[in-house]
């Protein structure tokens, strides 16, 4: 299946913070990606950076087969790209921002954008000054999503959204990437996330630590919660890559891919009790961002 986005090597520096550091995943055709990570770990400049509104200081992107540096204009032309903080111009309506982005686009556009706001329950006579933040996410999506883009770029598109309109949202994304379109989306809301994606890219500090499919990364890990007999005993090698290692005191959480679960009996002999458990998708970005945050933690690389 061909790559509708792909980036090779790339980093970014601003200044005293390197924002990406030699990034390389790729994303296929008609799949849901959810890009995932801390603030400040590079998922906006990611994003900035494939659409050429930042270039980077090495490396290669490419965007629907186009390099960014060169066709950033036809690309944009593509994507349908919701911004964190969208800018509309607060002086027109609903209906005149529809007709106003109509005309970079070919005929029929207004048409479609009319029927997303109607999804969107959006008043058309409406200002955009007037409007809440979650509302003028809707005037955002709306305007993305009017051209039926081959590639939807979406930096936190549901950020005030109320949870029912969020969940209508992210589950149409589905039906986008039914249609052999790609969603490529940035989201603090990794419950709802979880949902939706295909694949999961995970950036932490700039570093790329997870590119997997997201049935892969839950179906291989497991959390062993250990009890262990004294407060101050060791935890001992686990048979499986251990992703994090968080204590409670005489108690161990510790998330692992690949465990071997009949090794992991022996531990019953050392005096320690154990529970094994299927995490979500956010217990494990909470256990890597945990173990980032270590000094001496060195993340192993996840790849499909």
């Amino acid at each position: 299946m061909p790559s509708v986005i792909s980036m090779q090597q790339v980093s970014k520096r601003f200044k005293s913070i390197q924002a990406l550091d030699n990034v390389s995943f790729e994303v296929p055709a008609g799949s849901v990606c959810a890009l995932l990570g801390a603030n400040g770990a590079g998922k906006s400049t990611t994003i900035r950076t494939l659409l050429e509104l930042e270039r980077p200081d090495a490396g290669r992107c490419e965007v629907l087969g186009m390099e960014s540096q060169k066709y950033s204009r036809e690309i944009r032309s593509r994507v349908g790209y919701v911004a964190e903080k969208p800018s509309l111009y607060d002086w027109m309506t609903v209906e005149e921002t529809g007709w106003f982005a109509a005309g970079f686009y070919p005929p029929g556009y207004q048409a479609a954008f009319e029927k997303h706001a109607r999804q969107f329950d959006l008043n058309p006579r409406q200002k955009i000054s007037e409007l809440s933040k979650g509302t003028r996410a809707k005037v955002a999506l709306a305007i993305a999503l009017s051209h039926y883009p081959e590639l939807l770029i979406l930096d936190e598109p549901t950020s005030g959204l109320d949870p029912l309109v969020r969940r209508e949202f992210l589950e149409s994304m589905v039906d986008v990437a039914s249609q052999g379109r790609t969603v490529f989306l940035c989201s603090h809301q990794v419950n709802e996330v979880e949902r939706v994606a295909d694949l999961v890219v995970i950036l932490l500090g700039g570093k790329l630590v997870c590119i997997e499919s997201l049935d892969n990364l839950k179906h291989s890990t497991r959390e062993v919660i250990l009890t262990l007999p004294e407060t101050n005993a060791t935890v001992p090698p686990l048979p499986g890559v251990v992703l994090s290692q968080v204590a409670f005191e005489h108690e161990h959480s510790v998330i692992v891919r690949n465990l071997d679960e009949e090794k992991i009996s022996e531990l019953s002999r050392l005096g320690i009790h154990y529970e094994i458990r299927r995490p979500n998708l956010e217990e494990i970005l909470l256990g890597l961002l945990r173990e980032r945050r270590r000094p001496s933690s060195d993340l192993p690389l996840q790849s499909v």
